[in-house]
Order: structure tokens, then C-alpha cells, then sequence
């Protein structure tokens, strides 16, 4: 019997149970026909050949390495390729039959994956709610009467209802956050360029990403990863350049004061605010950060002259079948003769100096946290007004692919009737995507909640995101080896990064060691003292860097096991008790970044 939600780890054990993919295909399809929800599918797989390809698998044993999807139903934004299948871009006079899958498809099925359908969208993915689609609007699983959220209205709905493990989404401006916050869903948006675009119909082709609707952060992170890799015949795809964030101890940069706009929505700010208490809980540290920058980059991307780039996209078919797009979405597509070739470079300008003034606030910040969306609206309020209020609902996404940032967007909680879902999104800077992915598990496992519309469904565990095993040496820095200040190079210049900032256990004591130049601490450890802790950092490093501090630390200082707030025991800076002779105590300061201020 296969639960409501179809996660990884309950299929793996479904089949290692004795079902088979042909006894799932059979499921599957029964929940597509029960579906309550018509307007989900644009083009369902038939019957007959999703049967086929379980067949197919049955006689290839799944394989952890070469097969890790094995028998893994998911489905395709209709804007993606699948051979055999038309792509219509929600846009019937548009439709194609592509002879071959799209890159990520194509690597998908390799992998084992089963297509079940291509699902609905905003047409030409233009818009954020999911009801600009001739083939109806899905709704939110929730309650009918809310949009699904948009434009992969269709994907994040399959996945929220039980009809498949996961779906692919396309991402300009939010696509692939905004239904996964109103379903109850894990949004994961690589770094632009990891996964490659090739099979895709652009909206943007210079900043479009292909993303992953899913239970957990865990199996959306994997499916990713079979997703990813360069792609030579993509002009827009790169190489990764992985990039590290602290362990613990994230400074996380949050909104503050009018920029925490929710346009009268009090369940969607209270579960924002409830968002921040969570991440706290989980030690990040939290940051007010001026978001003006990121919200003016965020507005160039609807009043600014990527408008022009969407038209770029099906400027052929424009031309002869205007007509034939719906109304909303043909005005915004017209909006490009608005713009000419001065107009696109002073965008560029314009994002480039906005780019310059976000580097300040990064300064400060290891990943944000933003509302996913700030609010809710009902199909009937959105078909009011479909312009104003979608902008709306991009307030806090339109920036992130301008800037190339990785983002996964994790559920908040529902509303104080327990009704309506919201969500939260994390963003780090381009390629931390597996980076971000351990805060992003913590979070959704910290909250609960379910999947989708399984609200009572336990996180598995099998799904839970770790940290990396990097092959490198913690050590515990109390001094001028801290971030920002003078030996902090020795650091950085030997490859070591930031696993994340604390404090020691309430027992130790900091001098100022007297008689050295520049000033050198001193750390302590005296049983039944009652302090506070002190200011630390635990930086990883390779090991031979590791010996090399050993090596050349100077008398009377040494390395020993320095104990956490946390209970946990890191190798450390410590200092042998003979030399406080005379040394100034600054332990009530609390820590020798606070001393430094003091002594400027």
C-alpha cells in the first residue's frame, strides 16, 4: 500500500516491499483519474506507454549508482521536452511534437525516472499565480477556491496531491518558489547555468532555471543533483564553482521595518516572524538588512527591459498568432516595444550598480531569509486584478536569478486556522546550492507540517541533509585569527573556511597576555567559574595546514581540546597558565573581537 505522498524513501520501501513499477504505474494512474483537480495535466503519458516503460525497468535491478531513480514517477512543466509528446508552452497554436527530451529529462530517465504527464503553467511561463492557462487554473490543494501559484501552477500541484514523487518547474522570477510556499512543498532553485536549459522553452533565456517540486529538501536536493552537470549545447550553462557557508552560527540576513510588507496578510507576517524564531532556535544568528537594493533589481525584471527578453523568446510566433496568447500575458510580451538597445544596456548598468550595493550587505551575511510570497489571493481575486497582484507575489523572488543566487524554498506553517499554507526561502550566493541545503532540511524538519497535502506525514529520515564530510581539520580560533581581523589570512590563504561561530562553555576566562606585539590572547579553562562564554570560530582546514599551526605557535600558547556552548570538543588555541602573570583579564567583555573595539 503506498502512502499518500509518494517521497523517495516510502517508494524504496514500497518496492523493496515486493511492489513492482508496473503495480505503482497502476496507482498512479488511478490517482490522475480520481484527481479532483482537471486542470493539473495539460498532456497526460498514455496508459499503455507508461505501462511500457515499467516494463522496460523490470528488467534492469535497480541500481544505486546507475539507476538511483528507479521506478520514480515525476512530471514536466509543459514548457520542458519530452520526446513523443507535445510541448504547448499552455499556448495550443504554439504546440510542438519534440523528437527528443529535454537535457534534464533525458538525464532523468536515465536514472530510472517514470514521466507521468506534462502539467499546466502560466502560459510562456509569464506570471507567478497560475491562472494565465486556456487549459484552466490549478488550485491550491488546499482549498479550491486559492490559486496554486505560478507559473509551474500544474507540477507543484501533481506533487502536493500524491500523483508523483516529484516535478520539474521552470523558475524566472519565482516560478519554481511561489507554488511550492501554497502547497506546502520544498522548491528547489539551482544557481542558474548548474542545470542545464537545453529542451526548454525560454521565458528568459539569460537568466531561466529549470527547478524541483518535492517533499523534502533531501529528495529535492537529489534530484537536482542527477539534474545538474554542463551542457555544451546550452550557451547559458556552467561549471560549478561549489561555495561553503558556515555550519552553524549562519548569520542570516532577514527583513526589517516597512521593508516587511505582506499587504494586510497578519497569518502570512506572523509566520514569517515564527520563521525567524525557528532559525534562531537552530543558532543563526539574525541580521536586519536593507532590501532596497534587491527589491529595485527585483522590479527591473517586469519594469525594465528583460521585458524585451520575452519577446525575444517567440517573437516568430508573436508576430503571426498574437492573437492566439492570453490577453495578460500578450500586453507584457507587447510591453517589449517599449524598450530598445540603449534601454537594455542602462538596465544592465542599473543591475550591475544594484549589484554593487547588495556586496555591502553580504558583507554582513552568510544567506536570507525572505517570505516566499507575502500573501495569498483567490482565483477570483487574481482574475480581477491579474497585473498588480502578481507583482506582488514576486516582491521577494524577482531578484534571485538576476543576481544568480541558489534558493530553496521550504514551508512556514499554515494560517492560525490551519487552512492556508505559507513558505520562507533561503538564498545564498551563486553555486552555495548544496551549501544551503543542511539550514534548509533543519528548517522544514524543525517546523513539521508534512508534504503537500499529507499534513501529517513524518519527514523520513532517510531524506535528512547533513553536512559534507570535507576532508578538513576543525580548529578553534579566540583571537586574531577571527573573521575580519589581522591573522584571519592565515586562514583564508591556507584554504580553510568558516564552520560557524559560537561560544565557548561558560568556563573559560580571555587575557590580554602582557608584553606582546601585536597583542596575543590568552584562554583558559577554570572548572566551577560561572561566565558567560567567550567569542569563538571553528574554521575547518586541510590537514597539512592543520600541522602547520601546530608547528609554529609560539610559546606559552598551544592547541588543546577547547569545549562548546554545544557540549562538543574542538581542537584549540589555549594558552599555558604561567604566562597570565600580570595579564589583563577581559573576560566580561566576552570575547577578543569585543576587546579590539574596546581598545580602538
Amino acid at each position: 500500500m503506498l502512502p499518500a505522498f509518494l517521497d523517495l524513501a516510502s517508494l524504496k520501501s514500497a518496492y523493496a516491499g515486493g511492489m513492482t513499477p508496473l503495480d505503482l504505474v497502476d496507482e498512479v494512474l488511478a490517482r490522475m483519474d480520481a484527481c479532483d483537480d482537471p486542470a493539473v495535466f495539460i498532456t497526460r503519458t498514455p496508459a499503455d506507454d507508461l505501462r511500457a516503460a515499467a516494463r522496460a525497468l523490470l528488467a534492469r535491478a535497480p541500481q544505486p549508482d546507475s539507476l538511483p531513480l528507479w521506478g520514480v514517477p515525476f512530471a514536466v512543466k509543459d514548457n520542458i521536452d519530452v520526446a513523443g509528446l507535445p510541448t504547448t508552452a499552455a499556448c495550443p497554436a504554439f504546440a510542438y511534437r519534440p523528437e527528443r527530451d529535454a537535457a534534464v529529462v533525458a538525464r532523468l530517465k536515465a536514472a530510472g525516472a517514470l514521466v507521468i504527464g506534462k502539467t499546466n503553467l502560466d502560459q510562456f511561463a509569464t506570471g507567478l499565480n497560475g491562472t494565465r492557462s486556456p487549459y484552466g487554473a490549478p488550485r491550491s490543494v488546499f482549498d479550491r477556491a486559492y490559486i496554486s501559484g505560478g507559473s509551474s501552477s500544474g507540477s507543484a500541484v501533481a506533487v502536493a496531491s500524491g500523483l508523483a514523487s516529484f516535478a520539474l518547474g521552470t523558475d524566472t522570477a519565482g516560478s519554481g518558489r511561489v507554488p511550492a510556499a501554497f502547497n506546502n512543498l520544498v522548491g528547489i532553485k539551482p544557481t542558474p547555468g548548474l542545470v542545464p536549459n537545453t529542451g526548454v522553452v525560454p521565458a528568459c533565456r539569460s537568466v531561466d532555471v529549470v527547478t524541483v517540486f518535492a517533499g523534502t529538501v533531501g529528495d529535492g536536493v537529489a534530484i537536482r543533483k542527477v539534474m545538474e552537470g554542463y551542457d555544451a549545447a546550452d550557451p547559458f550553462s556552467k561549471k560549478a564553482k561549489p561555495v561553503s557557508l558556515p555550519g552553524s552560527g549562519l548569520r542570516i540576513g532577514v527583513l526589517d521595518g516597512a521593508e516587511r510588507e505582506f499587504h494586510g496578510d497578519a497569518a502570512c507576517e506572523a509566520l514569517y516572524a515564527a520563521a525567524i524564531e525557528r532559525a534562531k532556535s537552530l543558532g543563526a544568528e539574525i541580521v536586519p538588512f536593507d532590501y532596497a537594493p534587491f527589491r529595485e533589481a527585483a522590479g527591473l525584471l517586469y519594469n525594465g527591459p528583460w521585458v524585451a527578453e520575452r519577446l525575444a523568446a517567440v517573437k516568430d510566433f508573436f508576430a503571426s498568432n498574437a492573437g492566439d496568447v492570453d490577453p495578460t500575458v500578450r500586453a507584457i510580451i507587447a510591453g517589449a516595444s517599449a524598450y530598445d538597445a540603449v534601454d537594455a544596456f542602462e538596465g544592465l548598468y542599473e543591475l550591475e550598480a544594484l549589484r554593487q550595493r547588495t556586496l555591502t550587505e553580504w558583507e554582513k551575511l552568510d544567506l536570507l531569509m525572505l517570505p516566499t510570497a507575502p500573501t495569498i489571493y483567490t482565483v477570483e481575486e487574481m482574475l480581477a486584478d491579474p497585473v498588480a497582484r502578481n507583482s506582488r507575489l514576486g516582491r521577494y523572488t524577482n531578484f534571485a536569478n538576476l543576481f544568480g543566487y541558489a534558493a530553496i524554498a521550504v514551508p512556514a506553517g499554515f494560517d492560525p486556522r490551519g487552512h492556508l499554507p505559507s513558505g520562507v526561502t533561503l538564498f545564498g550566493p551563486p553555486f552555495s546550492d548544496d551549501a544551503l541545503a543542511p539550514f534548509a532540511d533543519a528548517m522544514h524538519r524543525a517546523l513539521g507540517g508534512g508534504m503537500g497535502r499529507d499534513r501529517a506525514a513524518a519527514l523520513p529520515e532517510a531524506s535528512h541533509v547533513a553536512e559534507a564530510d570535507d576532508g578538513l581539520v576543525p580548529i578553534v580560533v579566540v583571537g586574531a585569527h577571527l573573521t575580519g581581523m589581522p591573522l584571519n589570512r592565515e586562514l583564508t590563504g591556507a584554504s580553510g573556511r568558516l564552520a560557524r561561530r559560537c561560544r565557548t562553555a561558560g568556563d573559560y576566562r580571555l587575557f590580554v597576555l602582557p608584553d606582546t606585539a601585536p597583542p596575543k590572547p590568552g584562554l583558559i579553562r577554570e572548572p566551577g567559574f560561572a561566565g558567560g562564554g567567550l567569542e569563538v570560530e571553528v574554521w575547518r582546514v586541510p590537514p597539512a595546514a592543520f600541522g602547520r599551526f601546530v608547528q609554529n605557535i609560539p610559546a606559552p600558547l598551544g592547541i588543546g581540546k577547547v569545549t562548546l556552548d554545544d557540549g562538543s570538543q574542538v581542537s584549540g588555541f589555549l594558552c599555558e597558565p604561567y604566562a597570565l602573570r600580570g595579564a589583563r583579564e577581559i573576560t566580561g567583555l566576552g570575547g577578543w573581537r569585543a576587546y579590539a573595539a574596546s581598545s580602538a
